[in-house]
Order: C-alpha cells, then sequence, then structure tokens
C-alpha cells in the first residue's frame, strides 16, 4: 500500500531512484514512545538505488505518513509536521542512528486526508509565519509537506491506475454500490496471489467494520469474511443499498448546506462588525463545522478584534 502510495501519487521524478524492495516500517527502537504512541506505523524507509558517500544514513529516506481522518481541515498542520520530523531526527541522533558530523536523511512528509471539505491549508509553515523586515526573514522555518486530499481526485484519475492506493481513495469517494463493486472486483484479481492475502484480508475487514456500517448503518456485516463474499452480497441487496445510500446522500447534501449558510452568515457578520475579512479567515470559516461555527458566532458579541473571535 505504501509503495503503491509513493509510486502512484508523487508526481516527481526522484522516485525512480528508490529501491523498493527495501521498503520497511521505521518503528524500531530509534523511534521514541513520545513519537511511536502518537503515530505508530505510519514512518517507513527506503533506500536510494545508488547512493554516493560513507554516511549509511544517507542511504535512508524517511516517508512520514500522517493519516488525517477527521471532517474539518487543520489549518496549522505545517506546524504538526514541523514538530513531528523534529521529532524524528532527535531520535535518530539519540539512538545514535546519525552520529555527530554525520548528515541527517532525508525526510517525505506526507498528509492523507479524507475529509469532504476540500484542504485549503498553507502546505509550507513559513505561508503560517508573518514576513519580517529585513535581514530577519532568513530566520523563517521553511518546511513543506506533500498533501493527498483524496476528494480532489476524479473517478477517471483513479480507475485508470492499477493501484491499490487509488482503490482505496475510489472506495471512500464512491456515491453508489455499483461503484463499490467495480472496485472490489479489480481488488479481487490483484490480490490473488498468496503473498498478499494479508492485505487482501485488512481491506476485508477495513470493509466490514469501518466503510460498510458507515454507508449501512442497520446492516450486520459479521459473516464476511473475503472480499467475494461483499460483492455478492453487493449484488443481492442492491436495491436495498441503493435507497439507504440515495438516502444518505440527501441528508448530507442538507447537512452540507445548513454549514454552508451558516458559514456565510458568519463572514457577513465579521465584516459588519470588523470590516474586511482576509483570505486567510475566510478559507477557516468555509472549513469549519457547525459547532465551531456556533462558537465563534457567540464570540462576535464580545470581542473588540477580530483575532479575538478565532482565539484558541
Amino acid at each position: 500500500m505504501v509503495a503503491d502510495l509513493l509510486r502512484g501519487f508523487v508526481k516527481e521524478d526522484w522516485i525512480k531512484e528508490l529501491d523498493f524492495s527495501t521498503l520497511e516500517k521505521a518503528s524500531g527502537s530509534y523511534v521514541s514512545d513520545d513519537l511511536r504512541d502518537r503515530h505508530d506505523d505510519i514512518i517507513w524507509r527506503i533506500r536510494w538505488k545508488n547512493v554516493q558517500g560513507n554516511h549509511q544514513n544517507s542511504a535512508w529516506l524517511y516517508v512520514y505518513l500522517l493519516i488525517e481522518f477527521q471532517s474539518s481541515v487543520d489549518w496549522f498542520m505545517a506546524v504538526r509536521i514541523m514538530t513531528y520530523v523534529g521529532l524524528l531526527y532527535q531520535d535518530l541522533i539519540r539512538s545514535k542512528a546519525v552520529k555527530t558530523n554525520e548528515p541527517l536523511p532525508p525526510v517525505l512528509p506526507i498528509v492523507l486526508y479524507n475529509g469532504d471539505p476540500r484542504w485549503q491549508a498553507p502546505a509550507d509553515i513559513a505561508d503560517l509565519i508573518t514576513p519580517a523586515p529585513g535581514g530577519l526573514e532568513r530566520y523563517r522555518p521553511h518546511l513543506h509537506y506533500l498533501l493527498l486530499d483524496e476528494g480532489s481526485y476524479h473517478e477517471h484519475e483513479l480507475a485508470e491506475l492499477r493501484n491499490l492506493a487509488a482503490a482505496l481513495f475510489r472506495l471512500e469517494n464512491s456515491r453508489t454500490p455499483e461503484d463499490v463493486q467495480q472496485v472490489l472486483q479489480a481488488l479481487i484479481a490483484w490480490l490473488q496471489s498468496p503473498q498478499q492475502s494479508n492485505l487482501r484480508r485488512a481491506f476485508t475487514i477495513w470493509l466490514k467494520r469501518v466503510f460498510l456500517p458507515g454507508r449501512m448503518p442497520t446492516v450486520a456485516f459479521d459473516e464476511i469474511q473475503d472480499l467475494q463474499e461483499v460483492t455478492n452480497m453487493l449484488s443481492e441487496r442492491v436495491k436495498d443499498w441503493t435507497k439507504n445510500w440515495k438516502q444518505q446522500g440527501i441528508e448530507e447534501g442538507l447537512q452540507k448546506g445548513l454549514q454552508k449558510g451558516e458559514a456565510g452568515l458568519l463572514l457577513r457578520l465579521l465584516e459588519w462588525r470588523f470590516g474586511a475579512v482576509s483570505e486567510a479567515i475566510s478559507a477557516r470559516v468555509k472549513q469549519a463545522d457547525s459547532p465551531m461555527l456556533e462558537l465563534w458566532s457567540k464570540r462576535i458579541l464580545t470581542a473588540q478584534t477580530i483575532e479575538e473571535v478565532f482565539a484558541d
């Protein structure tokens, strides 16, 4: 899955220089409890095909995969990424995986996001920091993360890829039982070999414990043990599934409409009270959920500045 994620979605030439046969989880002794407790199996490492230099650590690229499964965008994600990359480097130094006078290995930070609002948060920590005058500007940190926003990909883009990560994105984005069935048929064909039995089982468990209950909350899926059983069940109950999914789509549409109206009203109130609203604040309001919009609306009554409305 990680190999397909890198091959299919990191559109940069240097990917061709990686030796994918060496890809491995980097959750060993050099990852501290502080970091491991937050993100256990998402730090990976992979060797370069041809490495110049005498340092062992220079042969590796570390992949920091942060999975962001939440309904709203984290505006300050770049700050979190800077912290996690710093912790990873600190652990490599503490464990002596990197010694004094040796260079640190490169790190690729990836944010995988599957929420409904499209991601608009800055992807570089520098864009969150006020520019400073004169020579002070050179001290502003720069650290960019790679965003993979599942919902921003079109079906035709993903369907063209024989790629397990793309299949997962297609399932997340699916709107009808027929969409799911099409992806399942492809997965069954791709995951036939005995070496892929664990991955096939992982897809099955995710479908019956997470994905399907979210789409069909009144149906029990305990008996499903394999991907083929999922597609068989889907064929047998396609009318019931379609009815449920259509109803779910209507409810989601109503909720999105209400949320959009609340955001629009809040922006007008902010303009009346404080004047023109910046693009950053406007984007933050549009991505917020209903409880947060309600909190900010109440704060307008007592806030003396627009910053007080959005204070943490």
